[in-house]
C-alpha cells in the first residue's frame, strides 16, 4: 500500500441515486448545447452499455461518459466559454484548467462535491461531474500503430504521476512516478497538445481512441472503429432519448465481452471517494459517512 492514502467514504443509495440525477441535469446540459450548436456527441462507456442493458444507468454506477470525435469536442469546448450558466456548470480541460492533469474533460454541477480519494489535494474544483471523451485519430500503419499506443500510454502515467508517487502500491512504482513528476505540467501539457495535432494530421483514420485512457485488451487494443462515433442512433436512458452507436452491438463486445452478462457483486465497479457533497437542498454535507 503507498503511502499519504485517504479514508474512503461509502454512498448510501439514496445519495448514489442523487447523483445519478445531477448527473442527467449535465448530460441534458451537454445535449441542450450540442444541439443549438450542431455538436455531434454520442454515450459512451458504461452509459452506453447502461443504456442497452438497463435502459438508463447500470444500478451501482456513479459516473457517466460522453464521447466526442476531436473536432467535434473543441466545438462543444468553445461553446462552453459561452452557452454554460457559470453559477450552475464549469467545463475543465488540460489546457483551460490549472493543476488539472487528465487528457479529457469534465463537466461539473457548481455548489457540489466528488472528490477522488486521494485526489483531495489537486488544485481545482471537483464538484460531481461527467466525462467528456475526446476521440483521436491513431494511425492506420502497423509500426505507427505500436509507436502510438507506446506514447499513449507514457503520457497517461505522466499525467498519473503526481497522484502515483504517493499512492502506488510498490516503492519502485512511487519512485518512479516521483522521478516523472519532477517534469513541469505546463510542459507535459504543451507536448501533449502537440501530440493531439500530430494525431489531426493522419487524417480520417479507421481507428480512434481516448489518448490517455486505457484501451480493451481484446478486439479494441489500438482504439475503437470511427464509425462507431459517426454512425449513430437514439436510445433511450432513464427520461431521455440519446445518442450511441448505431452498432451497438459491434461496440459493447470490443469493449466489455459479453456485455448482456450481469458481472458478479465484486467485480461491479465504484470510484473510491473521499468526500461528497450533494445540493444543500436535497443532502447535507458529509465526510467520511458522518454529517459535518
Amino acid at each position: 500500500m503507498g503511502t499519504g492514502e485517504s479514508q474512503a467514504y461509502h454512498m448510501t443509495p439514496s445519495e448514489l441515486k442523487r447523483l445519478q440525477e445531477i448527473q442527467m441535469e449535465l448530460i441534458a446540459e451537454v445535449d441542450r448545447i450540442c444541439k443549438k450548436c450542431h455538436i455531434k456527441y454520442n454515450m459512451v462507456g458504461g452509459t452506453m452499455l447502461g443504456a442497452i442493458r438497463h435502459h438508463g444507468y447500470i444500478p451501482w454506477d456513479d459516473d457517466a461518459d460522453i464521447g466526442f470525435l476531436r473536432e467535434e469536442y473543441e466545438k462543444f469546448r468553445e461553446a462552453c466559454k459561452t452557452e454554460l450558466d457559470p453559477e450552475k456548470y464549469y467545463m475543465q480541460d488540460l489546457r483551460d484548467t490549472p493543476g488539472y492533469r487528465w487528457g479529457y474533460g469534465k463537466l461539473r454541477r457548481c455548489g457540489t462535491e466528488f472528490v477522488r480519494l486521494n485526489q483531495e489535494e489537486m488544485p481545482y474544483g471537483m464538484g460531481i461531474s461527467i466525462d467528456l471523451m475526446p476521440f483521436d485519430n491513431v494511425p492506420d500503419a502497423s509500426w505507427a500503430k505500436r509507436w502510438h499506443f507506446l506514447r499513449c500510454y507514457l503520457y497517461r502515467k505522466f499525467f498519473w504521476s503526481h497522484i502515483g508517487k504517493n499512492t502506488a502500491k510498490h516503492w519502485w512504482q512511487r519512485l518512479c512516478f516521483r522521478l516523472m513528476d519532477l517534469v513541469p505540467r505546463e510542459a507535459l501539457v504543451a507536448s501533449f497538445s502537440d501530440f493531439i495535432e500530430q494525431c489531426q494530421h493522419y487524417g480520417r483514420t479507421e481507428l480512434v481512441r481516448i489518448l490517455t485512457f486505457p484501451t480493451p485488451k481484446g478486439g479494441g487494443f489500438f482504439g475503437y472503429e470511427r464509425r462507431w462515433y459517426e454512425e449513430l442512433a437514439e436510445y433511450a436512458f432513464e427520461d431521455m432519448r440519446l445518442p450511441g452507436a448505431a452498432d451497438y452491438d459491434g461496440y459493447l463486445k470490443v469493449k466489455y465481452g459479453s456485455y448482456m452478462e450481469m458481472p458478479p457483486e465484486n467485480k461491479r465497479k465504484v470510484h473510491p471517494i473521499s468526500k461528497l457533497t450533494l445540493p444543500k437542498q436535497q443532502e447535507g454535507k458529509r465526510e467520511n459517512g458522518k454529517e459535518v
